[in-house]
């Protein structure tokens, strides 16, 4: 009886220890699930074009990938006409305005006398479209008109126009048509380069030689180098390739434009000759002596 009291403490043990395991590979699995949706609430919504998933053109979804470096700014304008309008509009490229409220409004109206806001357009219904220097996005969804345009809804019309070396600027609204019966609209404007066609890259034929000819003159100092110093055993300037060929380089160039350049045949004699010892004649060997007195 004596060695069954140490087994039972054992398996009692056991049976805690495995319990506890348990309940801390439960607890693991809710935090990473509390995690999971945390994020999914922290990520932000972006442009979804007007239309099923399977609608949208390739072109719709490279424009949107275009604008993508402007989602992270915020942009406000203002503007007052006469006593009765004084708006502030907010404006955020495929983002929502207040994250927080969670209806994709990504472009807002704010009576800057009462306070009241206004949805005039939503990302969730979105389209884009370019031409050579521009880009055309157009939130449509807002809140409806109350009086003008039938009471339809709202929706903000944004021309991004090109221009290098701006990420973005000159955010401000142009006009409000609302004296139509329908398709009323807010239309703004703005400058990027994001809206600037894509620069050619290619390199022209000269470039690729002159890539090429700076290649090969580098392989061949590089490795006469190595050449001269590890195999022959050069030192100093002796360790340069073929240093005695391009030591007497400027002669060689002197010799080859003198050969090109002079027209007359190399033995053809000068037209000119100064006075010289070759002009008074060989001193005669013949002498006096026989003339002096003996």
């Amino acid at each position: 009886m004596q060695w069954l009291i140490p087994c039972v403490l054992c398996g009692w043990y056991i049976s805690r220890m495995s319990s506890a395991w348990h309940t801390s590979g439960l607890l693991v699995v809710l935090m990473a699930l509390a995690v999971s949706v945390q994020a999914e609430e922290v990520k932000e919504k972006s442009c979804d074009v007007i239309g099923d998933e399977s609608s949208e053109s390739q072109m719709e979804k490279a424009l949107l990938k275009k604008l993508e470096p402007l989602s992270q700014m915020r942009f406000n304008t203002t503007v007052e006409l006469g006593t009765t309008e004084n708006y502030t509009y907010h404006f955020r490229m495929c983002r929502e305005v207040d994250s927080s409220l969670h209806d994709f409004a990504g472009l807002v109206q704010i009576d800057r006398k009462t306070g009241k806001t206004t949805v005039v357009g939503r990302i969730n219904e979105t389209q884009v479209f370019n031409g050579s220097d521009w880009i055309m996005l157009i939130y449509k969804g807002g809140d409806s008109y109350g009086r003008h345009c039938s009471g339809e809804k709202r929706r903000a019309v944004i021309m991004i126009s090109c221009k290098q070396g701006v990420t973005a600027s000159s955010f401000s609204i142009i006009s409000e048509e609302r004296e139509k019966e329908q398709e009323c609209f807010y239309l703004f404007e703005m400058d990027s380069s994001v809206a600037c066609p894509a620069e050619d890259s290619h390199l022209s034929i000269g470039s690729i030689l002159l890539i090429i000819f700076a290649s090969l003159i580098a392989v061949y100092i590089i490795a006469g180098f190595l050449y001269q110093r590890l195999v022959v055993g050069a030192k100093g300037m002796e360790q340069f390739p073929h240093f005695a060929f391009w030591q007497d380089l400027g002669n060689l160039v002197a010799d080859g434009c003198d050969f090109v350049c002079r027209s007359k045949p190399q033995n053809a004699p000068s037209a000119y000759r100064g006075v010289g010892d070759d002009q008074l004649g060989e001193e005669s060997e013949e002498r006096d002596d026989h003339l002096l007195p003996m």
